[in-house]
């Protein structure tokens, strides 16, 4: 009798497995068919001028992104601030302008969205050159961490949107920080999306590598370009802070990087130098 409840109960678990994806389909189609709220709409014309630039069928087709992340993601506020429709609507926008055109589980692994009012304070320990450890209180705009949590400050999220042309905006870093994590620990070389026979993981790496190097001898002998310093850190900063600018001043990144350019259009799927 044990047994067979036993076996009873471990095939419910096997059906309830299998049965979870297209349960999350149909849920997630339930969503889409809804109407996009008014409300939303009218948030994104004032606060987010990017979506303008969308030609028509990617702006419905971030709206639909919109409702699912929205509906999947807990936002939580944090040193006393209360969440409001119009900063998931704002974070939302920037956040699902990465998943556009390509197949996509809405950052699976994100869970929570913590936002702060203004930038929040973390505190870091680092070893010194004589091997000394010493702690660190760092005032920081974004935080992308592998356990499921995006942290952002909300000024930044808001500043990012409204200026739309200066190749800073910290939401496209952090959920880029998220993409790049998802087959591991973030390194600069995300996984292509299921299917996409033409990525070439060594072309990849090439041209990557030999971008990212230039940006570190920019940093060296302090010479300010396209890409900020902050990038030169380690491969995994390099793709966020070019992720950035791809979004936001991808024409001077065409031009002055244009292999790099070319792959993250391949990997991003879209082309916003001809938005």
């Amino acid at each position: 009798m044990v047994f067979l409840l036993f076996c009873g109960l471990a095939l419910l678990l096997v059906v309830g497995l299998l049965g979870q994806p297209y349960w999350l389909a149909y849920r997630r189609s339930r969503v889409v068919e809804t109407a996009f709220p008014a409300s939303w709409r009218k948030i994104l014309q004032q606060q987010v001028p990017l979506v303008r630039r969308l030609p028509v069928h990617l702006q419905l087709q971030l709206k639909k992104h919109m409702q699912v992340f929205i509906a999947e993601k807990s936002f939580l506020g944090c040193g006393g601030l209360q969440i409001t429709e119009e900063m998931r609507v704002v974070i939302a926008a920037q956040a699902c302008l990465l998943i556009l055109n390509r197949v996509t589980d809405y950052f699976a692994n994100v869970r929570q969205i913590l936002v702060y009012p203004g930038a929040f304070v973390v505190n870091r320990t680092s070893v010194d050159g004589a091997g000394v450890q010493q702690e660190n209180r760092q005032a920081l705009a974004g935080e992308s961490w592998s356990q499921g949590q995006v942290i952002l400050s909300w000024q930044d999220p808001l500043e990012g949107a409204a200026i739309a042309d200066d190749g800073r905006n910290v939401v496209i870093h952090e959920f880029a920080h998220q993409l790049d994590q998802e087959n591991g620990a973030a390194r600069g070389a995300p996984p292509p999306t299921l299917g996409d026979a033409r990525h070439d993981a060594k072309r990849w790496s090439q041209v990557f590598h030999a971008a990212y190097a230039q940006l570190q001898s920019e940093a060296r002998h302090g010479v300010e370009g396209l890409l900020d310093h902050y990038g030169a850190q380690d491969p995994a900063e390099f793709f966020a802070v070019v992720s950035e600018v791809f979004f936001e001043r991808p024409q001077a990144l065409a031009a002055e990087y244009p292999s790099l350019y070319q792959e993250l259009s391949g990997y991003y799927k879209v082309d916003p130098a001809g938005w």
